[in-house]
């Protein structure tokens, strides 16, 4: 499966010459060592207009990002469990009001941390249950070990969940004890980011019957024809998997980390629907325009038309943003100007944040530099991949977006 431009991009409205700056931009950070390699692609109205990869897979190897690399994508997992999710809904499985804990019971009668340590902490009861809209939309109460920011999550934490889960622990095992943690505030009352997509897709698993991977192939990557999507990478394509990066303290400079980086060659026994795939620019770029297409990709419908509307406007509590309702620190998104809808960030408003975008724009990223946006007003998606961890080392979301934008002319 091929991701080469499809068509000149002045027939799309874009200039040549002003795409040929994001190579010339992101190949510095290549030449300076700041990054490995990386690989981009944006498209305009369907047709690939851009599509270029610089670089190496591999600093200590030299091998050379191809157009088939595997990349990590963690976080851009998201969205395909939300979408999931709500093809259930779709049927008519579930409502978005529904407590979570019909189906999944350890998250009943949930407490909510007010005050004390992580060895004595106090806890009060939750106003208002955990409901399947709060897992689509963060706001749940639940967070992340690796925040560091918190009591809470330094419970999860404590209970070995940070960057990866305790060995031996499945889905059902990993959810269990997420309802044992008290939440970071009352449900509905703030965004945090989280580990609500892990429950979502152990709900997934609930309601559909199926294991998270296999509801996953038979219903949406097979279908897509997302060949290369995949939760580990055995022997036989670990060539083409990029090493995972973390720059140096001294230097900046792109170094291997091979103790987190070679979990994905063994098979997982945790399924994260927030953070377990890996895929390629090719099969991502199938997934994002049957998103811009409104469900609907070479004759293959995942979700309505509307559905995807509805999940791509701003669904935080009383139409607020992140600046306002944000806690707990990281995220893969700016805040201000930003909202959230059902598994994606929202833009609300392009110019607290200082990058042109759309209103309606959506996106996401993964923790290791991947990203993606689908704008349905400019019928723009552009992909980045690389393999940084964490994503906040260098702006290189904003940046692209910047010559993404410019590139525009018509």
């Amino acid at each position: 499966m091929s991701v080469s431009r499809t068509t000149d991009p002045d027939l799309i409205g874009l200039d040549p010459a002003r795409l040929a700056r994001i190579d010339d931009h992101f190949g510095r950070y290549v030449d300076d060592g700041r990054l490995a390699g990386w690989q981009i692609v944006v498209t305009r109205r369907g047709e690939i207009a851009h599509s270029s990869t610089y670089g190496t897979r591999d600093v200590e190897t030299g091998a050379p990002v191809v157009e088939d690399t595997l990349w990590r994508i963690y976080s851009m997992t998201k969205p395909v469990t939300s979408v999931a999710a709500m093809m259930l809904w779709e049927e008519g499985r579930f409502e978005l009001t529904d407590e979570v804990s019909r189906w999944l019971p350890e998250f009943a009668d949930m407490r909510v941390y007010s005050k004390g340590s992580v060895l004595k902490p106090y806890t009060v009861p939750a106003t208002e249950p955990i409901r399947i809209w709060h897992l689509l939309t963060h706001t749940a109460g639940l967070t992340y070990g690796f925040m560091q920011t918190s009591v809470v999550d330094g419970l999860y934490r404590a209970a070995g969940y940070e960057l990866a889960p305790p060995p031996g622990v499945d889905l059902a095992g990993a959810t269990t004890v997420f309802g044992e943690f008290p939440l970071l505030f009352q449900p509905g009352t703030a965004w945090g980011y989280s580990v609500a997509t892990d429950v979502l897709g152990r709900l997934v698993e609930v309601v559909s019957g199926q294991r998270l991977d296999a509801f996953f192939a038979d219903r949406i990557l097979r279908p897509l024809g997302m060949t290369d999507t995949r939760w580990h990478v055995g022997e036989e394509e670990a060539e083409r998997l990029s090493a995972l990066h973390v720059p140096d303290p001294r230097t900046g400079r792109a170094v291997r980390h091979d103790r987190l980086g070679a979990l994905v060659r063994e098979e997982p026994t945790l399924l994260s629907g927030g953070a377990g795939l890996i895929s390629t620019a090719a099969d991502y770029h199938r997934f994002t325009q049957m998103l811009l297409r409104g469900g609907e990709l070479e004759g293959v419908r995942l979700l309505g038309p509307r559905t995807v509307r509805f999940m791509t406007r701003n669904h935080l509590p009383g139409g607020r943003d992140l600046e306002d309702l944000s806690v707990g620190g990281f995220a893969e998104s700016t805040f201000a100007g930003v909202g959230f809808g059902l598994g994606f960030a929202v833009i609300t408003d392009p110019v607290p944040s200082r990058v042109p975008s759309s209103v309606g724009e959506y996106y996401w990223g993964g923790m290791a530099s991947t990203a993606f946006w689908i704008d349905p007003v400019e019928e723009v998606t552009a992909l980045l991949f690389a393999q940084l961890i964490p994503s906040s080392t260098w702006p290189l979301r904003p940046q692209l977006r910047q010559l993404v934008y410019s590139a525009l002319v018509d």
